[in-house]
């Protein structure tokens, strides 16, 4: 049965048992109500009629019993159309209510994520329409989400693909030597494997499974380190790269991550800073966490793509990044890492003037307890 029979029929079933309690309450609490006044009549009547006391009492009982069981009946046909009506108008609010809910359920669970219901009223059923509203809105944009994801794959894997085609083509047509087609073609594959990879970690990263080995690190170590890997990159660039970390106190994080986010930045910094330009890099702690910022003097970002830059495959200039190179998901598994082992990561930016990412790590004074720390390099100035 529907829900709103039901409840009209739930609804019924209470007059009725009302109606019910009421007239069995007159029966049994109604003589107590008019006996003193029963047998001042009665005394009065038996002395002009020279009827008995209990005989006159008897039938004054009895009616005034009929008489208030007549009255009752009288007036049910009026309130029993007035408990009626009131009965089917709340129900059908209530049902009409509930249906609302019962088809907005049904479209989240057919992926019609489009679809908001009325937040009409203060009660429980406006609060579920509302919490309704909020997982459709939430539900829309993992679906749009996973669109773009699987837009965004085949649009990374294409142009290596294609590339593979035409290699695997000139081949056998004799216009690339075997060796060179072997070159080309695993330089390809090498870019479809990173992407891969790439993605792997994306995902394990925003579903807070990502392994990690924390251990007690001198930063001023990994920098400098960092700092020897890019050198030759700037300066076939022409940029200049200055770094700022001396005597930076120890922190608790995984060194593999670390230099990964910190490679991820600095590769940023150079691909969009164009020769003549400079990166800097700088650590120092502040309070209880080390403060590392990467700024380059680049081309910047509009303040319209900077609330965005995080997420997986976003890029603000399409084209220009693809030519560049990069996965599109680099800062997204960034900004993981780096919440993963307790810190946070920023981004500022001026356009035409260039950016600042910014991420902290905690401290090693703020290691659990639980990790055994393995010693802290040396420091070096």
């Amino acid at each position: 049965m529907r829900f709103f029979p039901r409840l009209l029929l739930s609804n019924l079933l209470v007059i009725l048992l009302a109606v019910g309690g009421m007239f069995a309450a007159a029966e049994l609490l109604a003589p107590s109500f008019y006996r003193e006044h029963v047998d001042r009549m009665a005394v009065t009547m038996t002395g002009m009629v020279g009827s008995t006391h209990r005989e006159l009492r008897s039938d004054l009982e009895a009616g005034l019993r009929t008489t208030l069981n007549r009255a009752l009946l009288a007036s049910l046909p009026l309130a029993g159309g007035v408990a009626l009506l009131t009965a089917w108008w709340m129900s059908r609010g209530l049902g009409r209510s509930v249906q609302r809910l019962d088809e907005g359920s049904r479209a989240l669970a057919q992926g019609r994520y489009a679809l908001r219901l009325p937040e009409t009223g203060k009660d429980e059923l406006a609060d579920l329409a509302h919490n309704l509203n909020v997982l459709a809105g939430a539900l829309s944009r993992v679906e749009q989400g996973r669109v773009e994801l699987i837009g965004n794959v085949a649009h990374e894997l294409r142009a290596p693909l294609a590339a593979l085609r035409g290699y695997a083509d000139a081949m056998e047509d004799g216009l690339i030597t075997p060796d060179r087609a072997a070159h080309a073609i695993a330089r390809e594959v090498g870019a479809m494997d990173r992407l891969v990879r790439d993605l792997s970690l994306v995902s394990r990263v925003e579903a807070g499974r990502v392994d990690l080995h924390l251990e007690t690190l001198n930063p001023s170590d990994l920098i400098r380190a960092l700092q020897e890997r890019f050198r030759t990159s700037f300066e076939e660039k022409g940029v200049a790269l200055h770094v700022t970390a001396s005597q930076l106190p120890a922190i608790h994080a995984d060194e593999e991550r670390v230099m990964q986010v910190l490679t991820n930045l600095l590769a940023n910094a150079l691909r969009h800073t164009p020769a003549g330009g400079q990166v800097r890099v700088r650590a120092e702690a502040h309070e209880r966490v080390l403060n590392v910022a990467v700024q380059d003097t680049g081309t910047g970002i509009a303040p319209e793509h900077l609330t965005r830059i995080f997420e997986r495959f976003y890029r603000a200039d399409p084209a220009r990044s693809r030519i560049e190179g990069g996965s599109g998901v680099g800062l997204t598994i960034a900004r993981g890492l780096v919440e993963a082992m307790g810190g946070q990561m920023a981004a500022t930016s001026d356009l035409d003037r260039g950016s600042t990412f910014s991420f902290t790590l905690p401290l090693y004074t703020l290691a659990p307890h639980s990790v055994t720390p393995a010693p802290a390099p040396p420091q070096s100035a």
